[in-house]
């Protein structure tokens, strides 16, 4: 006879508390399987390569110059002069913005430009006479008179105008560009930084890392003295016929090592990146090759002039390279030079003398050979100055500087969909805060992205369930009215 076996009411009934017990059993197995598809099934999202891709709607820029000038620029000292700082000058002010002071020990009294003002071109834009070759093209920039940042500090300010949060680990602003476009040259970098030999920002090569998004998207550094890139160039010459037979095999056994190790982004990006150095041994040495260049071209941005020759370099570099459909080229000065802390006076006409030339020339160069419509050249800081002097350690108010701001920062852009001969928005009257048309960082980074031709919305990485954007979850508009 068989043994019936009986199953009690309770382990019939479906309670609450089982019902949860199971449901729980097959989440965590859905969730497993969904982590497991891509490195046991090889199933991938995506290919993640530098293919040029379609914009979200017809894009007024194809490139982007930004010329990024580290340490924090000072808008009252530039190129918005405020009469009431010189009518002003030596009276007290420290108690009204005591909260905004970075060193309050070092404040003094409220501190005139030290240098003065006049205006240029059809629009009249008023520009330090520190910068006499910019006063040139002042007609072709939009300056950005009323925007402001979060943070006083270099390092989470840097991250901010980066990257759109003030934190460490998040993709730079051209890791979203060639991540989201690729690039019109598949033998260069898509984007590329052009880094002083003098020194790092203050925060190293974080500026232009890729973080969440694959590495291929991370900026690669190409040096303005000696070889651009290190390791480029074979030790030996062989026949053309050998390295290509050889390129051949290396390519086909990548093939077969990658096809066992699906969705693995890291081996993706080193595959990436060895060819791409392979297709770079020509395309570098033709695009970093100044001596193309007439003598005039050299001398409009004062290459071998000893205070402009390494900023010209780069510069005329990068005309060179978005001439080749490079989609990023970054440009950043040694360490902080903007950062006049203190001898305000000297330290701006040493940062003018070495960038204003070559930033004047690559705007005029790029207009001349048709290049200035579709490449967008951006210029700033990562914060501003304050309008009340800081004091040396001495309390020589000869040789006083500016300290940190946050509530206001000068920026412009010129080229790629932008109106040229415009002045937007404006601080208040001392220059402390931007009061009128105020811009944040996340409406100049979607402001960048619609030139492109992308919806900062739009374009998103999905990790963890969330799509990741450059804009973040913050508000942020474009800023139509520097558009042509």
């Amino acid at each position: 006879m068989t043994k019936q076996t009986h199953h009690s009411d309770t382990d019939q009934l479906i309670t609450r508390r089982n019902w949860f017990d199971r449901t729980a059993t097959g989440l965590k197995a859905a969730a497993l399987a969904s982590l497991l598809k891509e490195d046991v099934y090889g199933e991938s999202r995506r290919v993640f390569d530098f293919k040029p891709r379609d914009t979200h709607f017809e894009p007024k820029a194809k490139s982007v110059i930004h010329l990024f000038m580290n340490g924090g620029p000072s808008q009252m000292d530039l190129f918005e002069p405020k009469s009431e700082l010189e009518r002003l000058h030596g009276k007290s002010y420290f108690e009204k913005i005591a909260g905004e002071v970075e060193n309050p020990t070092a404040a003094g009294s409220l501190l005139r430009a030290p240098y003065g003002f006049s205006q240029h071109g059809e629009s009249g834009a008023q520009v330090s006479e520190l910068m006499p070759h910019l006063a040139t093209v002042v007609d072709e920039i939009a300056f950005i008179k009323g925007m402001f940042t979060t943070n006083l500090t270099h390092e989470p300010a840097l991250f901010k105008i980066h990257s759109g949060q003030e934190r460490p680990g998040l993709p730079s602003l051209g890791a979203w560009v060639t991540y989201g476009l690729g690039s019109e040259n598949q033998n260069l970098p898509a984007y590329i930084v052009l880094d002083d030999p003098a020194g790092l920002p203050v925060n190293q090569t974080q500026s232009w890392q890729s973080g969440f998004l694959p590495p291929v998207y991370q900026g690669t550094r190409f040096r303005s003295t000696g070889a651009p890139v290190l390791n480029l160039q074979r030790e030996y010459d062989e026949p053309d016929n050998i390295t290509e037979l050889e390129r051949q095999l290396i390519s086909r056994l990548d093939k077969v090592h990658r096809s066992k190790r699906k969705g693995q982004l890291e081996l993706d990006a080193r595959i990436a990146s060895y060819e791409l150095a392979a297709r770079m041994q020509l395309a570098t040495s033709d695009a970093l090759d100044l001596s193309q260049e007439s003598q005039e071209t050299l001398d409009m941005y004062g290459i071998g002039d000893g205070a402009s020759d390494s900023y010209g370099r780069r510069c005329l570099y990068a005309r060179r390279l978005v001439e080749r459909g490079v989609r990023f080229v970054q440009l950043f000065i040694n360490f902080q030079i903007w950062d006049n802390h203190t001898g305000i006076a000297a330290g701006l006409k040493n940062c003018c003398d070495r960038t204003d030339q070559p930033v004047a020339a690559l705007i005029r160069d790029l207009k001349q050979r048709g290049l200035l419509d579709d490449t967008l050249v951006v210029w700033g800081g990562e914060f501003g100055r304050l309008p009340i002097a800081q004091l040396p350690a001495d309390k020589n108010e000869k040789n006083a500087g500016r300290d940190h701001n946050k509530n206001a920062m000068v920026s412009f852009m010129a080229g790629g969909g932008i109106k040229g001969g415009i002045s937007y928005g404006a601080t208040d009257e001392l220059g402390f805060a931007a009061v009128e048309d105020r811009v944040g960082v996340p409406d100049w980074h979607a402001t960048i992205l619609h030139l492109l031709g992308m919806h900062h919305e739009e374009l998103f990485f999905e990790r963890n369930g969330l799509k990741e954007r450059l804009t973040s979850v913050n508000p942020a508009r474009v800023v139509h009215e520097i558009l042509a």
